[in-house]
């Protein structure tokens, strides 16, 4: 078994803590786990994407080629089609639906959202209405982790134990607030 992912957003949006929480609890899961990130513009609102390759034998390398990825998880809908070739055939693609409008000419988002419900498995997440709901607007990514864990080869206890491990530094409350983003996320369809 192997599953490639690649994980992508704007800077500022926490993707790279997104790809942390998922190769902790892969690790957890026994599996060999390879990642590698790409930071666009150095400040907040630069594109940011992370390779992530988990297998139960050794990944020998930590890019996912063309055409492999199981997954693209994007926290933004524009970055998710940058993406759509990196997607097997069979591959899923998960993103927010909320747009990080940082450039003058962002195309309309119905059409971006016509793009990834053109892909034969897509799901768009209302990430920032379910992060705010479970107690922390900042809270996207772990409502995204929630939604990829459905399709992941890791158990979702794992990936809950490498939320709490993530967390725990900065208290109980923000634990809890970031597991209940997960279980909103886990719950959508």
């Amino acid at each position: 078994m192997s599953y490639d992912i690649i994980l992508c957003g704007v800077g500022g949006q926490g993707v790279l803590s997104l790809a942390a929480a998922i190769a902790r609890a892969a690790m957890a899961a026994g599996l060999d786990v390879r990642q590698s990130e790409v930071h666009g513009m150095s400040q907040r609102g630069g594109a940011v994407v992370a390779h992530l390759r988990m297998s139960e034998t050794s990944v020998k390398s930590d890019l996912v080629p063309k055409g492999k990825a199981d997954m693209v998880l994007s926290m933004e809908p524009l970055e998710s089609l940058r993406y759509v070739d990196y997607l097997k055939p069979e591959g899923i693609l998960i993103s927010a639906a909320e747009p990080v409008v940082n450039i003058s000419n962002y195309p309309d988002i119905e059409g971006i959202y016509a793009g990834i419900k053109k892909l034969p498995r897509s799901q768009v997440v209302p990430a920032a209405k379910l992060a705010k709901e479970a107690g922390n607007a900042k809270s996207i990514n772990m409502v995204l982790i929630g939604a990829a864990s459905r399709h992941l080869p890791i158990d979702a206890a794992l990936i809950e134990a490498a939320i709490h491990e993530g967390f725990i530094s900065k208290g109980q409350a923000l634990v809890d607030i970031n597991l209940a983003a997960f279980r909103a996320g886990r719950a959508t369809e």
